[in-house]
Formats: C-alpha cells, structure tokens, sequence
C-alpha cells in the first residue's frame, strides 16, 4: 500500500462484480474510505464486510436518481466528504440490428448508461463545488469513441459519455473539480463473459479468449486494469487531467490488431502500374 488515496472518500456505482469490485479493492488498498453502490444486494454487502472498516454498501439503481442522490449523501454522512465519484454502473443492453432494435430496450439500455452517469455528475457536482475539489470519474467504452465495437445503444450511451464528460468538465474545473472518462476494450468481468459466451461465470474461458484476440501477445484486458486506471485518474497524480476520456485498450482504438498490422515485413516499394522497387 502506497496510500495513493489516503484521507479521500469514493463512492462507486456498480460495485459488486466486475470492475465495480476491482477498484474498490484497489481503492482500499490506497487508503480510500468507500461507498459501495449496486443492484446486486447480497454481493455489495458481502463485499463492504470483506473490505472492513471504512466501506460501506448501500443498493442504489442508477436509473433512479433518488437512489444516485442517496449514495452521494450516505458518503457525506459516513465520513463527512465526498472526493471521488467512479460512474461504473453498466449492461450491454439492448443488443440487434437497428431496424430490430425496440424501443423499451433502447430506453431501458440509456437509463442506466447514460442517465446514471448524469445522475452520478449531477449530485458529486452539488458536493464538490462547495468543496471546491473532487475527481468525476465516468464508464464510457472504445465503442464510445468508433464505431462497430458495441450495440447501437451502447455505442450512443458510450460516445454521450465522453461528450458529456468534456462539456462538464468544462464548467467545474471553475470549482476545483476534475471530471474524465475512462474506455476500455474488453476486459474479463462477468458481463463480458455472459456477452461473449453466453456464460457470466466462464471467466477464465473468457480470459483464454481475450489472449487469443489481444493485440497485446498473450495478455487479456482484467479488470485491475480498469481499476488502475481509475485509481490514477482519482489521486493526485491526475491532479491537472480534466476533460480527458482514457483508453485502456491494447491499442485497439489506434489501429493495433493481433498479430500486428499489414505491411509489417519488408518488401521493396510499390509504384505506379505494378513496378516495384526504387
């Protein structure tokens, strides 16, 4: 332990599973008091006992902004701040060609992609600016930032998150206030196996196929990673970073592919009409 985030308070959403429970770990380990937030009530409960003093669980539906609002006053009212907001919470949602795509699904797939990360922005935001500091941190996804890489709802949701991020961050950096996204690729979590492979418990299958299709050789995208980009983005280190979305992708959104790209062998030069060479 570096205590990287000593004397700060979190609160995550969706921190049960997944990526959600990754970096509460890793903020722990850091010194951070946290609060828990997810649908999964046995889990976060389990986990805020493991994690021990300093961590508590409350349920919270991010598509309700009552319970958003709830988490961010039980931190305050727990340990008396609020430093650092990771909007976690996610599905994959609705899933299909566009002209398939219904429109509860669609709706439903938004509540909770989009409509949670600006409940979660709007009430760190009534904290944080009184505080006059604080560290937004929001889901979005590299389907957020190309296309082709995720659902249409989850490529609209993730692409809004970065938009969003940019204009808010825009307006609170005047309080003090940091406020950055975070895309990763495919990492091996619950919700990418059941998306994958149609099994959210087959994690180390899941870990076999990210390997094979890493352009990273013999490296999957895990959940750490995203925790520890989140954990960089909350402490100090990130202290003059606002408005900024980071990949955590192995390249991906930069053109990297396994096995790495054409044209990655020497061969002499093309040139008009089939000649070669100099």
């Amino acid at each position: 332990m570096s205590d990287r985030l000593a004397g700060k308070v979190a609160v995550i959403t969706g921190a049960a599973s997944g990526i959600g429970e990754a970096t509460a770990r890793r903020f722990v380990e850091e010194g951070c008091k946290v609060v828990l937030g997810d649908i999964q009530t046995k889990e976060g409960q389990a986990l805020a006992e493991e994690l021990g003093e300093g961590v508590v669980f409350a349920r919270c539906d991010v598509t309700k902004e009552d319970d958003v609002a709830a988490l961010v006053d039980l931190a305050v009212a727990e340990f008396g701040q609020l430093d650092i907001m990771f909007n976690n919470a996610g599905i994959v949602g609705a899933i299909g060609p566009i002209d398939t795509t219904i429109d509860a699904e669609w709706s439903a797939t938004l509540a909770v992609l989009l409509n949670g990360v600006f409940y979660g922005m709007k009430h760190a935001a009534r904290v944080m600016k009184t505080q006059k500091s604080g560290s937004i941190i929001s889901m979005s996804s590299v389907a957020g930032l190309t296309g082709g890489l995720g659902p249409h709802a989850y490529a609209a949701a993730k692409h809004a998150v970065v938009g969003l991020t940019q204009n808010v961050g825009a307006e609170l950096c005047a309080y003090g206030v940091r406020v950055n996204a975070i895309a990763p690729y495919s990492v091996a979590t619950s919700m990418v196996a059941d998306a994958y492979l149609h099994d959210h418990k087959a994690i180390d299958e899941t870990k076999k196929m990210l390997t094979d299709e890493s352009p990273l050789a013999g490296r999957p995208g895990l959940a750490t990673d995203v925790a520890n980009a989140a954990l960089w983005l909350a402490s100090d280190e990130a202290g003059y970073t606002s408005g900024h979305t980071l990949t955590v992708d192995a390249g991906v959104t930069s053109g990297a592919m396994p096995g790495g790209p054409r044209f990655n062998e020497y061969a002499p030069m093309q040139r008009e009409a089939g000649k070669s060479g100099l």
